[in-house]
């Protein structure tokens, strides 16, 4: 436990002291997020908050963490890193689409293919348990890519990605914490580290966002920490806990990003538009459109998230299928919500214009007469 406390120490110190610098350099060098059309914010900000998170993410676990039963680090690391690096080019100098895709398909080819991290048993999900390496390779390397760039699309609104990241990584290193997995929860412990430091100048007004090299890093992270909690939790694992709804429990974890990243993709794909063409249809811009700030927006997801969260964990004993049946239907309904108050708000101001011309005529009337 104190190494833990360390590790989050060392993390959280780490930033705070190296955002400022980078924050100096960014306005020296020209390297800011612009304001457009899509995006929320009307000032340049910085946009390489993600080189501290990353630097005291790495910095921190080599000192502090303990990976003597980790087998296969040396390759997340080296994934991690080549991950970074493109995310970081593409906060300097852009980098195409498919360059990007290509590099998070290698990074987690080499997660999934060198490493025993991948999904390999659904828990009884679809009926289906256990299933065979030429499966389990290319559905986790998917898995990984899906939520990598879930957190990615979801960085929309200030410290938002920050406070769902902090949330999720918190999660998972106390549940792997009290299954005795001390490697795994002091890299989930030293991510939240980093990412309260980073929040420190990202909650609105923001200083600096984390931009793609950070987003891409915390993404890239917790799809490996939620593979290996599924797999950690699989009926023929040593686990402690031994959850059997750890498949509806990683869903509700990472619920927010994941259910705006899939309603996106489907309103765009009706509208027959490219599901990778940005829009302002994302959770954060609807509820802007009803009306709250930035702060409000990234507090209330957070909040919906931690419900999630709890809801999965109140029913973790039920069968997979039914958590995951329970967290998915809640998603449907929740994440209409902001929609739905957009629309009755301009329902209300249409009725309140008809009326006030209603008065405006009859005070006409009244006139001539």
């Amino acid at each position: 436990m104190i190494n833990i406390i360390l590790l989050v120490i060392t993390s959280f110190l780490i930033v705070v002291f190296a955002i400022p610098s980078i924050i100096t350099v960014s306005k020296l060098k020209g390297l800011y997020d612009k304001p457009e059309e899509r995006k929320l914010h009307t000032l340049k900000i910085p946009r390489l908050g993600g080189l501290a998170i990353f630097v005291s993410f790495v910095l921190s676990v080599l000192v502090w963490a303990d990976f003597t039963n980790m087998y296969g680090m040396q390759y997340i690391e080296a994934a991690l890193i080549l991950l970074f690096f493109s995310g970081l080019k593409d906060d300097i100098i852009m980098l195409s689409p498919m360059k990007k895709l290509f590099t998070q398909l290698v990074a987690a080819g080499m997660v999934t293919y060198l490493t025993k991290i991948r999904i390999s048993d659904f828990h009884g999900v679809f009926g289906i348990n256990e299933i065979p390496v030429w499966v389990s390779i290319p559905l986790s390397v998917f898995t990984i890519i899906v939520i990598t760039n879930s957190f990615n699309l979801i960085d929309g609104a200030d410290g938002l990605a920050g406070s769902l990241g902090l949330i999720m990584s918190l999660t998972f290193a106390f549940c792997f914490y009290l299954n005795d997995d001390m490697g795994w929860s002091m890299m989930a412990f030293s991510l939240a580290g980093s990412l309260l430091g980073f929040l420190c100048f990202n909650f609105n007004p923001a200083k600096i966002f984390m931009g793609d090299s950070g987003s891409l890093t915390v993404g890239f992270l917790l799809s490996i920490f939620a593979i290996y909690f599924i797999e950690s939790n699989s009926p023929n694992s040593g686990s402690i806990l031994k959850l059997k709804s750890a498949p509806g429990i990683a869903i509700a974890i990472l619920v927010v990003p994941l259910y705006d990243t899939l309603r996106v993709f489907i309103l765009r794909a009706t509208k027959k538009r490219s599901p990778f063409k940005a829009d302002k249809n994302h959770l954060h811009h609807w509820l802007i459109k009803t009306g709250l700030g930035h702060k409000q927006v990234s507090l209330t997801l957070a909040g919906v998230n931690m419900l999630f969260i709890i809801i999965a964990f109140a029913i973790k004993d039920y069968p997979a299928y039914i958590v995951l049946g329970i967290v998915c239907s809640l998603a449907l309904v929740v994440g209409q919500l902001p929609v739905y108050f957009y629309r009755h708000k301009i329902s209300d101001l249409e009725a309140d214009d008809n009326m006030q011309d209603e008065i405006e005529q009859s005070l006409r009337k009244s006139i001539r007469s």
